[in-house]
């Protein structure tokens, strides 16, 4: 479906019809989409290695000969196995296996059983008792819809395609649901189980819950658990990135790296340029040939709160309270909705919360080839104000500790990565932004600002592609793949005009 809506392209003159600036998901989704029409594409990757925030490495055990294995950014992956992007490719012909837990998510709770998102809607509903009608009606059109939600919300805002395989009826209906704060749709749950349930999963906005669109994320992702599940990767990461890498490659598209970009004078000749990085840093790099008021727009781009992570080692399967936490492979630490929201309203303000909250996957409950036996993965981490050079890892530990007495003392290793050692390692990552922007205001619609082309920089060869452009953030390859198809098109055109 996706190639055959992007027209066919012949070489022109130059020796390159696009360059792609930037190696991870939404990079190679661009270059892939490029050579799938015939266009000569590199891309061009300042890391040594490939895959943006989507890789694993190996953190050594003391005492033992083998190490665990941590992935660097993104953990867990409903929306890879959502995206039409995704989709199109063979993932488990590349070698992706896909581990599904029985349980989407967990919100552990004080002094009761935790909150379950498991992946049958009935059993997650019947959970929550009395609140079980009013989950059943938020969220069981949703997943039963989902393919469609999934092509509205992939789409772009302003494009008619986002809305063309949307029956009205349920645009009439997601739309306004979507839009809402989650504080306000919180309020037709009556337990504090099916509020808090609620909050972890609208909080992946990284933004206030009083915020306009945070419903969305939480809508989204509750279908998401009820249809495809939040899988992941066996073995790590570093395979869904070797599967993009043999698809391009495949096609005839090349890959360069240790090719730091840092002014247009570094791009090697080509017909058009696909930045897959932030706005702010597409306004750096082209900051001679970009028309002032779009080298504005894209400069003034807000970035959201970054976040401190940290990976560690166990010579255990975390004690839970609640054992049934055991069963899924991501958990929500944070308490109540209120508590949530104000954690997360904290660092909008760029404050500190005392007790964050806190995202955690347990791989290897599920993928033993994550750590040798007697071992477990932990990777965890929680939103801090962008920039924070604090070390929050007490704090996150704190809250673990919180639901599960005795985990700190489970611990053989661990690594802590601030905002700064996030931006470090990928400079996409600015201050330690994982969302690729702010969520607030319209920036959770109009990305990267307000204007009818987001992929658009004011150089009608030029496109930019990434989390900071539509549809956001998330393992889904979307932002390239649209921008990519945005460029194929102004390749057509000047190759018509040629003629």
């Amino acid at each position: 479906m996706l190639s055959s809506e992007t027209p066919a392209i012949s070489s022109g003159p130059h020796p390159l019809d696009m360059v792609v600036v930037g190696s991870g998901p939404n990079g190679l989704a661009a270059a892939i989409t490029a050579a799938r029409a015939g266009a000569s594409v590199l891309v061009l990757e300042a890391n040594d290695t490939v895959g943006g925030a989507c890789r694993s490495y190996t953190m050594p055990i003391p005492g033992s000969p083998q190490g665990a294995i941590f992935d660097v950014g993104s953990a867990i992956h409903p929306l890879a196995v959502a995206s039409p992007f995704m989709s199109s490719i063979e993932l488990d012909r590349r070698g992706v296996r896909w581990v599904t837990p029985p349980a989407a998510a967990a919100h552990p709770l004080d002094n009761m059983p935790a909150a379950m998102t498991w992946n049958s809607l009935d059993r997650t509903a019947d959970d929550l008792g009395e609140d079980a009608k009013t989950y059943r009606r938020l969220i069981g059109p949703a997943a039963k819809h989902f393919e469609e939600l999934v092509e509205f919300t992939m789409g772009t805002p302003t494009s008619m395609a986002s809305w063309s395989g949307v029956h009205p009826l349920l645009a009439g209906r997601f739309g306004p649901l979507m839009a809402a704060p989650a504080s306000l749709v919180a309020k037709r749950f009556s337990t504090e189980a099916a509020k808090a349930l609620w909050a972890g999963h609208a909080a992946h906005a990284i933004a206030p819950l009083s915020n306009p669109i945070t419903s969305g994320f939480g809508l989204l992702l509750s279908a998401a658990a009820h249809t495809v599940g939040w899988p992941f990767p066996a073995g790590g990461a570093d395979s869904l990135v070797e599967a993009l890498v043999a698809e391009l490659t495949d096609l005839g598209g090349e890959i360069a790296t240790g090719r730091r970009v840092e002014t247009v004078d570094d791009l090697p000749p080509s017909r058009s340029v696909v930045y897959a990085l932030t706005p702010g840093q597409v306004a750096n790099i082209g900051a001679k040939h970009l028309p002032r008021r779009h080298r504005s727009r894209l400069g003034s781009f807000r970035y959201g709160p970054g976040a401190c992570k940290i990976d560690m080692v166990i010579d255990r399967p975390i004690p839970w309270t609640d054992p049934r936490v055991a069963q899924a492979g991501t958990v929500h630490l944070g308490g109540t909705f209120d508590e949530v929201a104000a954690a997360e309203a904290a660092v909008a303000d760029g404050r500190h919360a005392e007790r964050p909250f806190v995202l955690l996957a347990q791989h290897s409950l599920f993928d033993r080839t994550r750590a040798p036996d007697g071992f477990h993965t932990v990777w965890a981490y929680s939103h801090v104000p962008n920039g924070s050079t604090r070390d929050s890892s007490e704090a996150i530990k704190g809250q673990i500790e919180r639901f599960a007495p005795g985990f700190r003392d489970t611990i053989v290793a661990e690594k802590v990565s601030r905002p700064p050692d996030l931006e470090r390692d990928n400079a996409n990552l600015v201050g330690g932004d994982v969302g690729g922007g702010s969520y607030r205001g319209l920036g959770g619609v109009m990305r990267p600002g307000l204007q009818l082309d987001p992929f658009a920089t004011g150089v009608p060869s030029f496109f930019i592609g990434s989390a900071g452009t539509s549809p956001g953030a998330g393992l889904h390859g979307m932002g390239g793949h649209l921008a990519a198809r945005k460029a194929l098109n102004y390749l057509a055109s000047e190759t018509v005009k040629a003629l």
